[in-house]
């Protein structure tokens, strides 16, 4: 059920309250409590030292404290002990002043009551509390998910342990003392946290700690965000800054979190990230998630492939980003077969601007900009604002005597987006208009401008820069719109890398899309959310994008499905992530490609087998499952000698001197298809095997497809299963009419297992080569 407060009935409620009260409101007050002084220290009570900043602030002089009778005195609501430092009090905004001048003031965050639903992706995928995979009896069983990121920032409220059971018994792992961070941080919801720094610091000098943590705490935001997508508590009321309301949940919200510290401010050490998944492993982890990469390489050399074959051996589900160069063809990261590759995709929740020009014209735009729409001021851009570099608003580049109270346009490029408006402000410029480049596309991106500023696509800059060429009094206004709802959606991200894979193209990557444009997760409080630091916001919670935010939504829908499916393998979720996974938007047209010439539908290689669909996924019906030994057959089709297969298996494998083994035979849940040569009547044969998870009695026919150009044989067309657990095998045969003028090009199909309510579909994807 939702229950719905309009800001006009929140005024009327404040009204009512008397006119004592008209000028204050709630806020959430975050306090440094390393600052706490000796004499409440020694107490260990933070209380009475928050009662004693609610006093101080309360001195005022004469005049003010007359004023002060007028509003109000400040009200302690509540104060937090655990899981953050600080309390709720009741405000005016005078008294907020006074307090930002106490040592020890990190925010204040002013109280709000919005609708209450979740920060959208839980309810986009279908997560409903109560129902299905969210119900009691499948939360309470205890699933461990590691994070190997950039740390974890503790005290946050997404990662308290209120309602928890003990840690698992299983648990082997530990909390690891380090630079404000002791195991005093861990509880029963973070029971691990380690820092993995030898690599690092042996490349790139001792880590500087005015920048960063040499522990397990988190000062960049990324990993605390990924944590709490994939397993962070449900938290009522979360937003940022008024955008984005509801209840921030991660996909497992009653999971159990481990975080690996392996990235630090220029990256991560494979070293570390080796040591780090050693040792969750070791620890105990259900799911590793791994929201980085690097440049594609050989399964053998490829550090995270190789620590990873060695997790799935374990039983471990490895989920990882697929990296954030798209549209670029075969971009794709972590193209391993036995890694679950995530793509990035719209849900449809946007935060849009609208920036009007002087001559009436207006375009969209997005940003996390919360004030107040800006006057029609005049527009500068290059020349007009300044020296060389001017038009990327690089660092030095804008004159003040050009820019200052104007609204400067700025190119993507050289230089972070948030940064570009820094310039802009240091400069004395009242606003931005942040424009893609051509390769950019149309694509906007909703950012924590530190001044009102807004994206706008290319073909908008086009317009912009053309309009300011005809005339000498270019002006513009930027109106901010809030939160909106109901766009079609998904749809996949330009920036999310695409395939095919350069090291594996017998397999298609990546393997599916989930939610990662304008995500809303924790963040640390003690990080602003641009990471500028003139930027002295603090917040709870930010909205940031990129296939690493949809890496963990999968990592945490990876461990709803095991806690539902304890039997199943890393393969078996797997598969049924993929072969449940859905290739039409809200409005029923096919997911569209953003990255794309007019958004065109989105092909296999942007998004795999399509968009998760988590209560499908649990009762799939069929899976497609893979063993060790399937995978060994793997590296000997792909001619990997038995040294590099070692380093892959830890096995000594002699490969059969037989030319039968071929990639395409790994029983995998999709179909990559390679033609050499123009030839007609090209073929190859593929064999898969299902296995019965679903009706114990249950025949399924098989629909197709086919691939433009190619004709698709099945044998049998039909799979009859007569108990659960049943596995039977099927041949798939794709024969292309012809090649002639195709070499590098790509057609699409689907193949699809149909049985009452069940549909198990594997997407195809035919290059000729």
């Amino acid at each position: 059920m939702i229950f719905r407060i309009s800001l006009l009935l929140l005024a009327f409620m404040a009204a009512k309250a008397g006119a004592a009260s008209i000028d204050q409101q709630t806020y959430i007050i975050h306090m440094d409590k390393n600052k706490m002084p000796d004499l409440y220290d020694s107490l260990g009570n933070s209380r009475q030292w928050y009662e004693s900043i609610i006093d101080s602030i309360t001195q005022f002089s004469s005049q003010e404290q007359e004023e002060e009778q007028e509003t109000g005195f400040p009200q302690l609501l509540y104060t937090y002990e655990t899981v953050t430092s600080g309390f709720a009090a009741k405000l005016s905004t005078k008294q907020v002043e006074a307090l930002s001048r106490v040592d020890g003031f990190l925010s204040a965050i002013p109280d709000e009551i919005m609708t209450l639903h979740t920060t959208h992706t839980p309810r986009f995928l279908g997560l409903q509390i109560g129902k299905g995979l969210w119900d009691a009896q499948n939360l309470a069983s205890d699933v461990i998910v590691g994070i190997l990121d950039t740390g974890i920032w503790p005290e946050h409220v997404s990662f308290q342990d209120s309602g928890l059971s003990a840690v698992p018994l299983k648990w082997k792992g530990k909390c690891e003392s380090g630079t404000e961070f002791s195991p005093s941080n861990c509880n029963k919801k973070l029971i691990g946290a380690r820092a993995f720094f030898k690599g690092y610091e042996s490349v790139a000098g001792r880590i500087n700690e005015t920048i960063d943590y040499r522990s397990p705490r988190d000062a960049q935001g990324h990993g605390t965000h990924t944590a709490a997508t994939a397993a962070g508590n449900l938290v009522e009321k979360a937003s940022f800054y008024g955008l984005a309301n509801g209840s921030a949940a991660g996909m497992r919200y009653t999971a159990r979190i481990a975080a690996y510290k392996t990235c630090w401010p220029s990256g991560c050490a494979n070293t570390d990230l080796l040591a780090a998944i050693d040792q969750a492993v070791a620890d105990g982890v259900d799911v590793l998630s791994l929201s980085l990469g690097g440049s594609a390489k050989p399964f053998y050399s490829d550090s995270i492939a190789i620590a990873s074959f060695g997790a799935v051996q374990k039983g471990v589900f490895v989920s990882c980003s697929a990296g954030n160069l798209g549209p670029s063809i075969s971009s794709v990261d972590n193209n391993a077969p036995w890694i679950m590759t995530v793509a990035a995709s719209y849900t449809d929740r946007r935060f849009p601007t609208t920036v009007r020009l002087g001559n009436g014209q207006t375009f969209e735009g997005a940003s996390l900009y919360s004030g107040k729409a800006t006057p029609q001021l005049p527009l500068v851009y290059a020349g007009t604002a300044g020296g060389q570099g001017a038009q990327y608003c690089i660092s030095g580049s804008l004159k003040k005597t050009l820019v200052k109270g104007k609204i400067v346009v700025c190119m993507r490029g050289i230089s972070g987006r948030a940064q570009k408006g820094e310039q802009v402000k240091l400069a004395g410029g009242t606003g931005m208009l942040l424009i893609n480049t051509e390769t950019g596309g149309d694509e906007l991106f909703a950012d924590a401008h530190v001044l009102p500023a807004t994206s706008l696509g290319a073909s908008a800059g086009i317009a912009v820069k053309e309009y300011m060429n005809s005339t000498k009094r270019a002006t513009a206004s930027i109106a901010f719109e809030g939160t909106v709802y109901g766009d079609p959606a998904p749809m996949v991200a330009a920036f999310s890398s695409r395939g095919p894979s350069l090291v594996g193209p017998d397999v298609i990557k990546p393997d599916v899309t989930a939610p990662g444009v304008n995500i809303l997760a924790a963040w640390p409080s003690m990080t602003s959310p641009t990471l500028l630091k003139s930027d002295k916001r603090r917040v709870l919670f930010n909205v940031i994008s990129g296939t690493s935010m949809s890496c963990p939504h999968v990592s945490g829908l990876a461990a709803l499905l095991k806690s539902v499916h304890k039997e199943w393998s890393p393969a078996a979720i797997k598969s049924a992530l993929m072969t449940t996974a859905y290739a039409t938007d809200n409005r029923g047209s096919p997911i569209a490609d953003v990255g794309s010439s007019n958004s065109a539908p989105a092909t296999p290689f942007a998004f795999g087998s399509g968009h998760v669909d988590p209560e499908s996924a649990s009762d799939p019906g069929l899976i497609y499952d893979i063993t060790i030994e399937d995978y060994v057959n793997y590296f000997c089709s792909l001619n990997y000698t038995s040294s590099q297969i070692a380093q892959l298996s830890r096995r000594n494998v002699t490969c059969p001197d037989s030319k039968a083994l071929q990639p395409g035979d790994l029983n995998y849940p999709s179909f990559a298809v390679n033609f050499e040569g123009s030839a007609q009547n090209n073929r190859v044969k593929y064999k898969r095997t299902l296995t019965n998870v679903g009706t114990p009695l249950s025949t399924y026919a098989v629909k197709v497809d086919e691939p433009n150009g190619v004709s698709v044989i099945l044998e049998p067309k039909s799979l009859s299963f007569k108990k659960l657990g049943q596995k039977l095998s099927y041949n798939v045969t794709f024969v292309s009419s012809s090649g002639k003028g195709r070499e590098g090009s790509s057609s699409f199909g689907s193949l699809v297992w149909l049985s009452g309510k069940y549909s198990v579909r594997s997407p195809i994807a035919v290059t000729w080569q």
